[in-house]
């Protein structure tokens, strides 16, 4: 169907995934923003406020997150969301907490826009980071240095040549929301699907969030001089449609990009070593002192650096770390579970025995 949600992303693979909703009576519509138990859903009728408490969960991955598609039923205050049409793929990280706890970040999207910015000192091993997650969804990343205005043509050149280095496989643009330059290219590349705007405070995103959707519909907030960084202006996850067509999420700056089960994602990032490895004398070789290693051997003639090598071990030891973590925290939850059950099943046999001897 030639759906009002077009402008959202609706498209004609989803006719088919809503078609047992619509015999329900049930709407169609995308979740623009999340707040508590509640939310804004855009619909074919306009945006209306639901309530997302019958899809309540103890799974945060499971939580309702802006970009789902949505089966809604109408005419309450709130209208409710009644189920979520299967996820495309997701944006996780994983959450600054003592807990291992997956975040999911933004739901169907088609590219990841990872805005760096030039006012600040290039962290090529943060762009790996967010690159790794974004590889990891299933998405197509596309890295954004933010501000080029602000750099000399020179080092412009080697800042973006840098960053293709940390980045095969992905398109990279400089972009300036003060001069226009390069928004045409990266206008084009989103118009018609849906993006999501990750990068840290600071890094230009709601400035480019308001050039891409060609008005200032998010707050901007200046910097600080002394190291580039700014406070969040963007606090929620909002998706806004693009004037061209589909639609944007825009995300609050994140300060930290921990992995979630990106071991796929790290290996893209890095597939040039992969690759060397293949080259290796012993196929378990562990790249530390085993003789014919083509990987120390690519170390050792600088056409591997170490700053890159050092950064894939560190993001494949910290994908492993959580991965243990939440293997364990599972464990432990479903030991807490059994007990409960155990101690259920002794106070109901307890129960029993008390009424026979009465």
């Amino acid at each position: 169907m030639n759906s009002p949600l077009s402008e959202y992303g609706w498209h004609s693979a989803l006719d088919t995934a809503f078609a047992r909703y619509a015999a329900e009576g049930l709407v169609p519509a995308r979740i623009a923003r999340v707040y508590g138990d509640r939310c804004t859903a855009a619909t074919p009728h306009g945006l209306v406020t639901a309530s997302i408490a019958p899809l309540s969960s103890s799974d945060p991955l499971k939580w309702v997150c802006t970009g789902d598609w949505a089966a809604l039923e109408p005419g309450g205050d709130p209208a409710l969301v009644r189920a979520l049409l299967p996820r495309a793929n997701a944006v996780v990280r994983n959450t600054s907490t003592r807990r291992s706890e997956g975040q999911v970040l933004a739901v169907n999207v088609d590219h990841v826009v990872i805005a760096v910015s030039l006012a600040a000192e290039l962290d090529l091993g943060r762009v790996e980071r967010f690159l790794a997650l974004a590889w990891e969804s299933g998405a197509q990343p596309l890295v954004v240095l933010t501000k080029c205005d602000l750099v000399a043509d020179p080092d412009l050149a080697h800042l973006r040549a840098d960053t293709e280095a940390a980045a095969p496989g992905v398109q990279v643009l400089a972009v300036s929301a003060h001069t226009g330059a390069g928004l045409d290219v990266l206008t084009a590349i989103v118009s018609g699907g849906t993006c999501v705007l990750l990068g840290q405070s600071g890094a230009g995103k709601s400035t480019l969030a308001n050039a891409l959707l060609g008005t200032r519909k998010q707050q901007v907030r200046a910097i600080r001089d002394a190291d580039g960084k700014g406070r969040h202006t963007t606090t929620t996850r909002d998706l806004l449609p693009l004037p061209g067509g589909g639609a944007l999420i825009d995300t609050p700056g994140l300060r930290g990009v921990g992995m979630w089960d990106a071991e796929s994602g790290v290996s893209q990032v890095f597939a040039e070593i992969a690759e060397l490895a293949r080259g290796c004398r012993f196929h378990d070789c562990a790249h530390k002192a085993e003789p014919g290693c083509a990987v120390l051997d690519a170390l050792a003639d600088g056409t591997l650096t170490h700053r890159r090598w050092e950064s894939y071990r560190k993001l494949l030891r910290e994908n492993a770390w959580i991965a243990a973590r939440g293997d364990a925290r599972l464990r432990a939850e479903q030991r807490r579970e059994w007990k409960r059950r155990s101690a259920l099943g002794r106070a109901s046999a307890e129960a029993k025995r008390g009424r026979a001897a009465r």
